[in-house]
């Protein structure tokens, strides 16, 4: 619902997760069971971390209940499989009866979101793939920044003007409203990451950024895809010598306060919680879907 305050969820996830991070796996689940029991939808990460914790909690009914829920969402059964601390369960007997209803609870998944947006936001990401590929070809920088000038800014800038008409007719394209959370993110990320020279005099995405707001504000764009986009947009106009969301550049001692200044406004954890959380997954083997720009922690420089 369009009146839902979306601050207010990526804070009491921090919270959950806080608590996860001081291992009260109790209280952490009782947080998500609260924000799940007040919002229509929720992003799919964040059942599966619950899921995980109700495992954990020895509480099978709630584990499945988790499950059921995410399966809804948009968790995929081979994704599901493929999650290695819940694998035990696949020889409960409950695990026949998810099979059972998995058709149904991916027909929510399916109803809930726009088919035909999906696909072509797919074509966009393909297209975007495509033409990027051209780049890695190029060999030395001056090659890549021409290529990039000459033969990706037209390209990116047709796929921008497309954004532009999506986002008024429908909103921004991710999880929420076609169940994919990297496409348009890329594409975005990609037009801001053309060069040096071309992202410092390019309008179009300081033409869209408040819209992304808008989006996050809405729960249309998760944390993760505004950061990136922004975190990319950051790190070539100053050449990676201003202060970002610490995915690109590692962040200094000095600066870190503004780096968690910015992830906030996100709705993002701080540096400082996702490596406690990190600890945490190292500790007991569950995986709580951290973004994987960077693996493992991330490393604070002193500066």
């Amino acid at each position: 619902h369009e009146g839902a305050d979306w601050d207010a969820f990526h804070k009491q996830i921090k919270e959950a997760e806080t608590l996860i991070s001081h291992e009260d796996f109790k209280g952490a689940l009782e947080r998500y069971e609260k924000v799940f029991n007040s919002y229509d939808f929720v992003f799919s990460r964040d059942y599966k971390v619950a899921a995980q914790l109700a495992f954990y909690l020895g509480d099978k009914a709630a584990t499945f209940d988790l499950i059921e829920r995410g399966l809804a969402s948009g968790w995929t059964l081979k994704a599901l499989k493929k999650e290695k601390f819940l694998s035990p369960l696949q020889k409960e007997p409950g695990w026949t009866l998810l099979k059972n209803n998995y058709d149904s609870l991916h027909g929510v998944y399916l109803n809930r979101i726009d088919p035909m947006l999906r696909d072509s936001v797919h074509e966009m990401f393909k297209r975007d793939q495509k033409k990027a590929m051209g780049a890695l070809f190029k060999i030395g920088n001056s090659a890549q920044e021409k290529y990039g000038t000459e033969k990706f800014a037209p390209h990116s800038e047709q796929q921008m003007a497309q954004l532009f008409e999506i986002m008024d007719n429908y909103g921004y394209p991710g999880e929420r409203i076609i169940g994919n959370d990297y496409w348009m993110s890329t594409v975005i990320s990609h037009h801001n990451s053309i060069s040096e020279e071309y992202t410092k005099k390019d309008t179009l995405y300081n033409y869209i950024r408040p819209a992304l707001k808008k989006a996050l504000a809405l729960g249309q764009i998760s944390p993760y895809e505004f950061s990136m986009i922004d975190d990319w947009r950051i790190a070539v106009v100053s050449n990676r010598t201003a202060v970002g969301y610490g995915f690109l550049n590692a962040p200094l001692s000095g600066t870190l306060s503004e780096t968690n200044a910015l992830r906030e406004k996100a709705g993002l954890r701080s540096v400082e919680l996702r490596n406690k959380l990190v600890d945490l997954e190292n500790k007991t083997g569950m995986n709580l879907y951290l973004p994987d720009w960077v693996i493992g922690k991330i490393e604070v420089e002193e500066k």
